[in-house]
Formats: C-alpha cells, structure tokens, sequence
C-alpha cells in the first residue's frame, strides 16, 4: 500500500468516524438498532449540496445537513415510540423514504459542485496540499465531534441517555420520559451521520443518492474493530475505540484492495466480502483470546 493509499484511507476513516460516532451512540448506547443511516448520510450530502450550489455558505450547509438528519432520526424514533413500531422496521421504512426525498432535495440522483466554494478551499488557498487539506479538515472536524459527544455524555441529558439504554424501566421510575429521549438521542445520531455525508459530498465535490449504501455495515464493522482491538472500558475510551476503529477499518481494507497473490486481487466489488471477513474476525478474536488463555 502506498503512502497516497494510506493518507487517503486515514482520510476516510476520519470523516466516515463521525458517523461511526452517531452509530455507536444508537447501538451500543440507545440499543436501538437505526438502518436510517443509509438514507441520512445522502441526505446530508444532498441538503449541503444543494444549500452550497443556491450560494449558501459551506459551513451554514453542514448546520443544515445535521439539523436535516437530526429530523430524519426523530421520525425514526417517532414511529418507534409513539406509534410502536418495531425500531428496525421503522428505521428501514424511514430509510426507503430518504431515497426519494434525497432525489426530491436534488432534482435528480446527484448534483455535483463545480465551481463553488466548499469548506476546503479555504485551506488549499494557504497554499496546502489537496490531500493534505481533507486530512486536516476531517481530522478537525472528527476531534470536534469526538470532544463533543464525550461532554455530552457527561450532562444531565447524556446520562439519560445512557440510562434509558441500560435500563429504561429503571430511569422511568426516575421520572425521565424515555420517549423524548429515546426520540433526541436517535435525532442525534443521524444528524451527526449527516455531517459526515456532507463532508464526504463537499470533498468528492458531488452527491449521489446511492452514497450511503452500506453505511451500516461499514459503521458496526468499525464499531466492533474498534472495541476489539482497543477496549470500552470507559465512555471516553468507548468514543475514541469507535473512531479509531473506523480508520483501522479503512486501512484494512485498502490494505486488502491492493494486495495481490499470484494473479489473484480483490476489487472494489469484494468490498463487502473484506467488511464481512473483517467482522469476523473482529468477533471471534475475543474467544480465541479467552481460549489460549484457558490452555
């Protein structure tokens, strides 16, 4: 793997760590399993997209894909707690929905920026590299979110956040009302999904409505490297495993798309072929461990 296939695999892991943060927070913390991300990461994309082409500023755009994503997740969590249907259901009927509202929002499939500023172009103007740029953009924006969810998890709200999903009977009888919290933490979630699709739209200077395809499973495969190989003991760490899982995860497999044994090689189309194996292996590391320990 070259070092352009690296830096570019590091700036992956960065931008798509955002939404791996917002996945975490509904399956590890909510437990509230959410196949809405598919359809909100394109929908942030579009929302910026077509924000950044009607001459609205690029960091205004990516205000508007979170609050765009953040509805999407409310309606999620709506069907789920109001109208009691079952979370994946629900997430999977809103998910539908978002891919023709996204071609509604776009006119079409997809929209490029061409000729439009993007919230890049004021770093490459100092005269830094293009790569080097979408590392330092997304790695600004990735600790921000990192930092901020960490301190949210501290608050009052963050707490019952957690509790709800730990043990929801327990904070009811506390007096929380676990549908409104229920409904913000989803909300929050797909707005920081969102994020990331727009910051994906703006650094490939197009949006397409098929770009979250697979958003999921990229997201649980990050989550579940991140835990294996660095832990959870804490929420911190917990957050940061979960980062630092998703850049692992695109090493990995752009360390996989560029090998090549004899006249065999993987192609783009094996992508979900590697997520799967790397899964795996992710998941039955841990008893191995225990196993050879045990001897």
């Amino acid at each position: 793997m070259t070092l352009y296939a690296a830096l570019g695999a590091v700036e992956q892991g960065l931008v798509y760590g955002i939404m791996v943060i917002g996945v975490y927070l509904t399956f590890r913390i909510l437990d509230f399993p959410d196949l809405t991300v598919d359809g909100s990461l394109p929908l942030g994309a579009a929302i910026s997209a077509v924000a950044i082409t009607s001459g609205v500023n690029p960091y205004l755009s990516l205000l508007l894909a979170m609050a765009g994503g953040f509805v999407a997740g409310m309606v999620t969590a709506i069907l789920n707690t109001k109208f009691k249907i079952l979370h994946l259901l629900a997430s999977i009927l809103t998910m539908i929905a978002l891919y023709s509202i996204n071609i509604r929002i776009m006119a079409g499939p997809n929209i490029a920026l061409l000729g439009v500023d993007t919230v890049f172009d004021a770093v490459t103007r100092l005269g830094i590299p293009a790569h080097y740029a979408g590392l330092l953009i997304f790695g600004t924006f990735a600790g921000l979110v990192l930092g901020f969810i960490i301190w949210f998890m501290g608050t009052e709200l963050g707490q019952a956040i957690l509790a709800t999903g730990d043990n929801p009977q327990m904070i009811t009888s506390q007096g929380v009302n676990t549908h409104l919290v229920i409904i913000l933490g989803v909300g929050l979630s797909n707005g920081l999904v969102a994020l990331s699709g727009a910051l994906v739209a703006q650094n490939q200077g197009a949006a397409d409505v098929g770009m979250g395809l697979g958003t999921i499973v990229a997201g649980l495969a990050s989550v579940i490297i991140g835990e294996t190989v660095f832990g959870c003991q804490t929420m911190a760490r917990a957050f940061i495993a979960a980062l630092l899982g998703s850049i692992v995860y695109r090493l990995a497999v752009a360390l996989a798309l560029g090998l090549q044994l004899g006249h065999f090689r993987f192609n783009p189309s094996d992508l979900n072929l590697i997520t799967a194996v790397l899964v795996i292996g992710a998941l039955i590391t841990p008893n191995l461990k225990k196993r050879l320990i045990a001897r």
